[in-house]
């Protein structure tokens, strides 16, 4: 890997290309376009004065105090750059506890004496802004009348330009989000907090192990990121769509993915120009978008980034999102980022590609041609499977979401078991170390595909295991329960916290030591001892797995409700006080805020459902009673048989009937959970009363829409959707 100074450089790469893309020979210049809108650090070289420049990296990387002065200098060269390129506004853009992005746009005129208006940006402006603090989820940190809030700049993401439909140019500017009383309000600076303290303690075990040319390790990350695409025209029939991101109601398609044929499939010509214009869109932007394919449901894609440091990769993620809804409109299509838009097909997830990278170009997680010994690496992967089975209850916290629970463990996906996949050569290895006996690696192997005209390939010393949470998959490891709607900053920050307290224990080990290489087996074997029953390489969707995770007390937490208790405990206000990352109020207040929205999130899809089955189902399917019932006097009269009709009748009333009392039910639960006050006992009531009631009268009307002529039904079906191109 290279070094992270390279990584930032290569990933924002800056042209004097405004919005007219580059193009040689009429085909897209893609190294002039990629970074066109970031202030990237070749900008700053080029714009800046040497000692302002030095000055501004040496805050970036060494985290010394940023001076008015350099604040002033860097402001006003940021300001010309974005006005150059059309910008006539700027933003501090943050990360609150919504999950979203928030900005408020300021334009740069100051009026003068004489009625006119200059352009002014100070250094003052970029460092800081004052958002409105109450009208954002606070979790009781910030009440109405206590308003005031701020955003402090985070110069170790790079500000960028972004433009919208109008053609408006806006100067963003990357910021954390705190309250006036200092509470972070935010997910960009427990980030960033999880990152220095991961790097304190990695480089503590590096100085143990002798290393004295690395000063400092960050976290890397690349998300992947799936998605559904689907007509905008059927999407705005759906009022489950439009209000909650899923649809309530739908019956199975006659074609799902059973072919197993839209994975890695062809890509449709209508897709691929949508893909086309995204990728363009995050290249200006400095998001490395480098892989694109069909995924394994109908209508379903996926696209990978590069990694990068994993606060820029957080943003980056934001902005991939946020610009895949906007550039699917512009094709009149919709993208849902819901994970699980559709039942009975695969849900979208976030592959969070995690790693730990030393300043100097050292992934920490590579283990080399001998992995067996690879002290660095082994001491590295030991902290790593303690920290995930001594707080898997955590990762699964940081993955905890309404949408997931529908994913999670729904054999396309990892279940709610948090275990570690290692492949069968380091489990092995790390066995071996476990019991105190020497351990070896098998080398290089190649594999012979049995073709003379085809090349041996090269056999990693992993397989891949796509129902493992987390998995090693070469040189970093793979969290595969993230949200696909999720920012994946809270559970990078939780990662990065657990890792750097079992990082602290080795730390502490080694450095008390007499004998390193002694003590760093030692380490080793009391990890595997004490922690190796989190590593699973076996499938972990079989029930078996389910009764062997059991037996080794590893828990399986199946709810966001749950979940969420393990980031309010004392165990976790320790583990995050200690580490600065963050306060036992500022806990508790995301506790709340993410309880609050779970009830809020099923009470949008409980009044969703009512006002489909008012408005929608249950007219069109009285009215196509009432046309039976006139078909069945008409037979009668007619001295035909009108048997099948009246059968067929008596089918639809009765479902009818069903549809009737369950939707009552699910009006009485959701309003006994609304008035409801205690944010866990309204969350276990929508969990447990009203999301269930829900599911029970979609179960009948799903059988009544196969009952129904198609042009009868009021909405788009699952065919319209997921096959409608």
């Amino acid at each position: 890997m290279a070094s992270i100074d390279t990584l930032l450089r290569s990933l924002t790469s800056e042209s004097n290309a405004g919005e007219r893309l580059p193009k040689s020979n009429g085909v897209l210049d893609i190294t002039e376009v990629f970074g066109s809108n970031v202030f990237s650090d070749k900008v700053m070289k080029e714009r800046l004065p040497k000692d302002t420049y030095k000055a501004l990296k040496k805050v970036m990387e060494q985290g010394a105090p940023l001076t008015l002065e350099v604040a002033n200098v860097v402001a006003n060269a940021m300001k010309d750059w974005a006005i150059e390129k059309g910008a006539t506004h700027y933003t501090h853009w943050f990360q609150p506890l919504t999950g979203k992005t928030a900005e408020k746009h300021d334009s740069f005129i100051s009026p003068t004496t004489d009625g006119s208006v200059v352009m002014e940006f100070s250094g003052k402006q970029l460092i800081q802004g004052e958002p409105d603090a109450s009208s954002f989820p606070s979790g009781g940190l910030r009440a109405t009348f206590e308003a005031r809030g701020y955003t402090a700049w985070d110069c170790t993401s790079p500000a960028f330009l972004k433009t919208d439909a109008a053609g408006n140019v806006t100067l963003c500017i990357p910021t954390a989000f705190c309250s006036y009383t200092g509470e972070t309000l935010d997910k960009k600076t427990p980030l960033l907090r999880s990152m220095e303290a991961v790097s304190k303690q990695a480089i503590r075990v590096l100085r143990a192990l002798g290393n004295r040319t690395s000063n400092r390790v960050v976290s890397t990350v690349g998300p992947e990121q799936e998605y559904f695409l689907i007509d905008k025209k059927h999407f705005d029939q759906r009022i489950d769509l439009v209000t909650s991101g899923r649809t309530l109601f739908g019956a199975p398609a006659p074609k799902g993915q059973e072919l197993e044929d839209q994975y890695f499939g062809a890509i449709k010509d209508r897709i691929s120009a949508f893909m086309k214009d995204l990728d363009t869109e995050l290249w200006k932007m400095g998001v490395s978008a480098k892989t694109k394919h069909n995924e394994v449901a109908p209508a379903q894609y996926e696209m990978a980034p590069i990694f990068s440091t994993t606060n820029i990769a957080a943003d980056h993620n934001q902005l991939v999102m946020e610009t895949m809804q906007k550039v699917a409109l512009r094709h009149d299509l919709v993208c849902l980022l819901h994970e699980k838009p559709f039942a009975g097909v695969n849900g979208s997830g976030k592959h969070n590609n995690w790693s730990l990278a030393t300043d100097d170009g050292a992934n920490l997680l590579e283990p080399g041609k001998t992995p067996h010994d690879n002290e660095q690496f082994l001491l590295f992967l030991a902290a790593l499977i303690t920290a995930v089975d001594r707080h898997a209850d955590k990762l699964r916290a940081g993955a905890a979401n309404p949408g997931n629970d529908l994913r999670l463990g729904a054999n396309e996906a990892p279940p709610a078991i948090v275990s570690v996949f290692l492949g069968e050569e380091l489990t092995d290895i790390v066995e071996s170390l476990g019991k105190g006996k020497k351990a070896s690696s098998k080398g290089q192997n190649f594999l012979n595909i049995g073709v003379d005209t085809l090349p041996s390939l090269p056999k990693d010393n992993t397989d891949r295991n796509r129902t493992s949470p987390f998995a090693f998959t070469g040189n970093k490891f793979e969290f595969r329960m993230v949200a696909s709607s999720a920012s994946i900053s809270g559970p990078n920050t939780i990662l990065n916290t657990i890792v750097a307290e079992a990082l602290d224990e080795v730390a502490t080990r080694l450095e008390k030591a007499k004998d390193i290489n002694k003590e760093a087996a030692a380490i080793v074997k009391d990890a595997i001892v004490q922690h190796g029953r989190v590593i699973f390489n076996g499938n972990n969707y079989s029930e078996d797995w389910l009764k062997e995770a059991k037996k080794r007390g590893i828990p399986n937490i199946r709810s966001t409700v749950d979940a969420l208790a393990a980031m309010n405990s004392p165990e976790a206000i320790k583990l995050f006080e200690k580490y600065k990352v963050l306060s036992k109020e500022e806990l508790h207040s995301r506790y709340e805020v993410y309880l609050e929205n779970y009830a809020k999130h099923i009470n949008i899809e409980a009044q969703a459902a009512i006002t489909m089955a008012n408005l929608q189902y249950f007219p069109v399917v009285s009215r196509f009673s009432g046309c039976l019932a006139g078909t069945v006097s008409s037979l009668k009269a007619a001295g035909v048989s009108a048997a099948v009709q009246k059968e067929h009748l008596t089918k639809v009333q009765a479902l009818l009937a069903s549809a009737v009392g369950k939707l009552e039910a699910l009006e009485a639960a959701t309003q006994k959970a609304q008035a409801l006050s205690e944010a866990h006992a309204k969350a276990v009531a929508f969990r447990d009363k009203v999301f269930t009631a829900q599911a029970a009268l979609r179960a009948d009307i799903d059988v009544l829409e196969t009952l129904t002529p198609k042009d009868m039904w009021p909405v788009p079906t699952y065919v319209d959707m997921l096959f409608g191109f």
